[in-house]
């Protein structure tokens, strides 16, 4: 089942586990299913993100034309608050945020489409994600979003206990093009 999220193209993708005596399976993502609901389903990396501490933050980050990037991403341990901000000056939602909780015990992956600018921040030590993203790193194309701009005025749940330096670099609202 696909849940819109109100941001045009950000959507969870809610699965099912299959359980029996070895364990249990679960499809993250239909690419047929994926594609009827108008959804990027381009595939160019897969990455795995491992974050040792409650708190962490990473994040706001996009890529800018022509390396703009979609990613569909899932919890494999732990947990987090996934946030995405809309960076597309034409849609009625450009700069709002939205906040949504992820789990690895849930079923569910998010898929965040290009011209949004996406972050998290851990609730749980050892939190893990794999994202499939559909456009190479390119660092000439990557920008990043200030985590805590007072104009955007996130409200992450927890006081940040991690932050790399180039997110506390992140730049202010409006976006850097």
């Amino acid at each position: 089942m696909i849940e819109d999220l109100g941001l045009r193209g950000a959507a969870l993708l809610r699965g099912a586990r299959h359980h029996d005596e070895r364990g249990f399976l679960r499809k993250v993502l239909v690419t047929e299913e994926a594609r009827a609901h108008g959804l990027d389903t381009t595939l160019a990396e897969v990455v795995t993100t491992t974050n040792e501490v409650a708190g962490t933050i990473r994040g706001m980050h996009y890529q800018v034309a022509p390396s703009a990037e979609v990613k569909t991403l899932w919890v494999t341990d732990g947990s987090l608050l996934d946030v995405l901000v809309d960076l597309r000056p034409d849609e009625p939602t450009y700069g709002q945020w939205i906040a949504v909780e992820l789990s690895s015990a849930d079923d569910v992956a998010l898929h965040v489409p290009a011209g949004i600018a996406h972050g998290y921040q851990t609730l749980e030590d050892d939190t893990r994600l794999t994202y499939l993203i559909s456009a190479d790193h390119s660092p000439e194309h990557a920008r990043t979003l200030s985590w805590d701009d007072p104009i955007v005025a996130i409200e992450w749940p927890l006081p940040p206990t991690r932050i790399s330096a180039k997110d506390r670099e992140g730049h202010a609202w409006p976006p850097a093009p």
